[in-house]
């Protein structure tokens, strides 16, 4: 067998072999993202759909194509439910920047007619595991389940709230509060106009 001859390490060589390594992965890179952009961006748009059939009742417009968004509340969007042409409910995509995490925490809520907190519906937090990410489970999220916010407080018992806090997670249940509050507080600039 004949012995293969390596190539000097010479720093001329280690620029040549990092830059090839470079712009390979910056292909591969370029190419995957190419290939996944459209799957994951209909991932988003799926996750909303799934999060306005839970919050809302039952409709036969499509809220997705009818959202809007508010000057007076800046990066919520609005998503009208009708059925025959009235309107059923709306719900409201809201944030927190309040959590433990490192991004917002992204939640959508359905609002009745008459205001009434229909659901309450998670799309993304980077909560802690096993803490702040149990907002998304039913136990923590029920609580706000067919509550008027007009007599119901969006914070939590620790602050003179109604809120059952998660057990060692009372930040992030404050920033799930708070875009709960900013929703219905959008909701009411909305409806008094």
């Amino acid at each position: 067998m004949a012995e293969r001859k390596k190539l000097p390490s010479t720093f001329f060589n280690m620029v040549v072999v990092l830059t090839l390594v470079c712009v390979v992965s910056a292909l591969a890179l370029g190419f995957t993202y190419s290939r996944t952009k459209d799957a994951i961006a209909q991932g988003k748009i799926n996750k909303i759909l799934d999060a306005l059939k839970i919050v809302l009742p039952e409709f036969d417009n499509n809220p997705y194509q009818e959202k809007y968004t508010l000057e007076t509340a800046p990066g919520l969007i609005f998503y009208p439910a009708l059925r025959d042409g009235k309107r059923v409910g709306t719900a409201v995509q809201t944030f927190s920047s309040q959590g433990f995490g490192s991004e917002d925490i992204r939640l959508m809520v359905g609002f009745d007619v008459s205001g009434r907190i229909i659901s309450v519906s998670v799309l993304g937090q980077a909560e802690t595991p096993g803490l702040g990410t149990k907002m998304e489970e039913p136990s923590f999220r029920e609580q706000f389940r067919d509550k008027d916010p007009a007599s119901f407080k969006l914070s939590v018992k620790k602050d003179g709230g109604d809120v059952d806090a998660i057990t060692a997670a009372t930040i992030s249940s404050r920033a799930f509060c708070d875009g709960v509050d900013k929703a219905y507080t959008a909701l009411q600039q909305e409806t008094e106009r």
